[in-house]
C-alpha cells in the first residue's frame, strides 16, 4: 500500500519533499502534481521502477515516456537543441508544454521508442515538481496518470489513491490540479509542429495555425 503525503501546493513542506525524493531514489514510483495534471515518476536509471510504469499504465515498449527537467539546462544534457528550439523552449517554459527533441546518448533507451531516437521534454510551472526536482538534482521520468483502456487523465488525487494504491509508493497529494493535458510540440525537424493543442497557449508560435 502506498503512503500518501498532502503537501502543500504553493508552499512545499520540505519535510515530506525530502522523503518523496528518498523514496525514488530507492526505486520507488510516485504519482505527483503538475501544472497539467497529474503524473506518474521514478528516477533515471530505476529500471524496474520504469517497467512497474509501463505495468501500471499497460504501455508497450514502443511507447515513450518524458523527462521533467527543472529548467532549460538540464534541458541540454538530454535533448539536442539547436538555437531556433532554445528560444521557443525559452518562451513556453516553464508552463504546460511538451516538446519532442531528438534525444542525446544520455536518455536510457528503456524510455524511448525502439525506432526512434527522440524524447518528450517539460518544465513544468508547478511548485512541488520544482521543489521535487530540487532536491533531486535531476530529472524525473514521467507519464501522465492515464488509467489503462482509457482516454482521459485523472486529476484527482484521491481518486489515483483509490485506484492505484496498491501499485504505488507514495501518491503526493498537492491539491487540485487544471484538468487539462500539455500542449505537445514535435521540433525534431527543426521545424515546429503542433502534436497536441492543450494547456499551453500555443497561438504565439503558430499564428497561422487555426483554432
Amino acid at each position: 500500500m502506498s503512503q500518501f503525503f498532502q503537501i502543500h501546493p504553493e508552499n512545499p513542506q520540505l519535510r515530506l519533499i525530502r522523503q518523496a525524493v528518498t523514496i525514488m531514489r530507492d526505486g520507488g514510483v510516485i504519482a505527483y502534481p503538475t501544472d497539467s495534471g497529474y503524473a506518474l515518476g521514478c528516477m533515471l536509471g530505476r529500471k524496474r521502477a520504469i517497467e512497474r510504469i509501463r505495468r501500471i499504465r499497460r504501455l508497450d515498449s514502443k511507447h515513450p515516456l518524458s523527462l521533467v527537467c527543472g529548467d532549460l539546462s538540464s534541458v541540454g544534457v538530454y535533448a539536442k537543441v539547436d538555437n531556433t528550439d532554445y528560444r521557443m523552449l525559452k518562451a513556453a517554459m516553464p508552463g504546460a508544454f511538451t516538446f519532442i527533441l531528438n534525444a542525446t546518448t544520455e536518455v536510457p533507451r528503456q524510455m524511448m521508442h525502439p525506432k526512434r531516437r527522440t524524447i518528450g521534454i517539460r518544465v513544468p510551472n508547478n511548485a512541488i515538481t520544482q521543489a521535487l526536482l530540487l532536491e533531486l538534482g535531476e530529472p524525473i521520468i514521467s507519464t501522465t496518470m492515464i488509467p489503462p483502456n482509457e482516454h482521459d487523465a485523472l486529476f484527482d488525487p484521491i481518486e489515483i489513491r483509490e485506484r492505484w494504491e496498491h501499485e504505488l509508493d507514495l501518491i503526493v497529494d498537492g491539491g487540485s490540479v487544471p484538468p487539462e493535458e500539455t500542449t505537445v510540440i514535435d521540433l525534431t525537424s527543426h521545424v515546429p509542429e503542433l502534436v497536441r493543442k492543450g494547456a499551453g497557449d500555443w497561438t504565439p508560435f503558430f499564428a497561422d495555425e487555426p483554432a
